[in-house]
């Protein structure tokens, strides 16, 4: 397993060592001593697995503190842009994303830590996303800022006209405007 750092602190690439051979493929997809020799330390309690069409774009999400959510994002079919937002205050990346495209090919995994609005959109005809969060969902600390905000300008890889956003996702408010309770801890 190799892990890369970005150039927004706590965001981590990991590429998983993958053996293939004429039956196919097989890697460890997560294995708890080697992501603490990575420094990964989450202790992962919520899967959850999303089903997508091409063009669909699900964030900017986010829970509050104390319910705040670290994710560690996978693709099982299909291909993603996924998105972190820092919104830490405090940070020198404050308001600053990170992008990469994550596919079943590729098979890459993201860790967003805590302090990140996440999204992604679909660019493949279909996609299973598979994410680890190591705090439950909680409703009530559920937050959220709109993916088109102009100030952020993230290019999300799919055409507006084929954009496919739920109702809540269009409602959400500007970087500017939303409720956050991050400090940047160096």
């Amino acid at each position: 397993m190799k892990v890369s750092e970005t150039d927004i602190l706590g965001l981590k690439i990991i590429y998983p060592k993958v053996f293939e051979d004429g039956r196919g493929y097989f890697f460890e997809s997560y294995n708890e001593d080697l992501y603490l020799k990575h420094g990964i330390k989450e202790r992962w309690v919520q899967d959850n697995q999303s089903k997508s069409k091409y063009g669909v774009i699900r964030g900017l999400h986010y829970q509050l503190n104390p319910s705040a959510q670290a994710k560690l994002i996978r693709v099982l079919e299909g291909k993603i842009y996924d998105i972190a937002l820092d919104i830490r205050v405090g940070s020198p990346t404050y308001g600053k994303w990170f992008g990469i495209e994550i596919s079943s090919e590729n098979k890459i995994q993201f860790l967003v830590p805590e302090g990140f609005a996440h999204g992604f959109s679909v660019l493949s005809q279909e996609t299973i996303v598979l994410y680890k969060c190591n705090t439950l969902y909680k409703p009530e600390s559920e937050r959220g800022i709109i993916y088109n905000d102009p100030e952020l300008n993230i290019d999300w890889k799919v055409p507006s006209s084929l954009a496919v956003i739920s109702e809540k996702d269009t409602n959400l408010p500007l970087f500017k405007d939303a409720e956050t309770n991050f400090k940047f801890d160096s």
